[in-house]
């Protein structure tokens, strides 16, 4: 009998680690919002990665984090990096991988800290007509087992989403 109650809660421990074999290790959104401004207008202020700490949730968490830039903000290459005591803005960096002027712009986020991984975000533009512009923030990872658990318990996805939604209305705020 103590051997069958054994095996049980050994199956209960044993159950989610499991699961996690099979579920989902890749995390992506989109968030979009129509604002009020010609396309080159929007793409010049989005196309600024120093821009994004008057829209970004995670950039108004922690007012006083310490912020190192390297080359030439809107060109390939350029970087951000940044250091906080805030757990919820860690430390890491973002680099502009890619550009194509008034459509998109890509970024790799480096994360050191509170846990070291890797995402990649972009932020896409196009003419919604009558002079306004369509933005859609994205973000994705690749997480491995047993971290693919964490996330999806955690809710990754809404809560990247909710972030990526609340800095597009602020980014709204500041152009409309």
């Amino acid at each position: 009998m103590l051997k069958k109650i054994l095996y049980v809660i050994l199956g209960i421990i044993a159950l989610p680690f499991l699961v996690g074999l099979f579920i989902k290790k890749d995390f992506g959104v989109e968030r979009s919002v129509i604002i009020q401004k010609p396309l080159e207008e929007v793409f010049d202020y989005v196309s600024s990665v120093q821009n994004q700490a008057n829209y970004a949730v995670w950039s108004q968490m922690d007012p006083d984090m310490k912020v190192e830039v390297t080359g030439i903000d809107r060109t390939v290459g350029f970087s951000s990096s940044w250091e906080s005591d805030n757990p919820n803005v860690g430390s890491g960096k973002q680099t502009i991988t890619y550009i194509e002027v008034n459509k998109r712009i890509d970024h790799k986020l480096e994360f050191a800290a509170p846990m070291e991984s890797e995402a990649n975000s972009w932020m896409l533009t196009e003419d919604a007509g009558a002079g306004q512009t369509k933005v859609t923030w994205g973000f994705e990872t690749h997480t491995g087992y047993p971290m693919n658990m964490v996330f999806s318990l955690l809710g990754i996805e809404d809560a990247i989403g909710k972030d990526n939604e609340t800095g597009l209305v602020n980014l709204k705020a500041i152009l409309d």
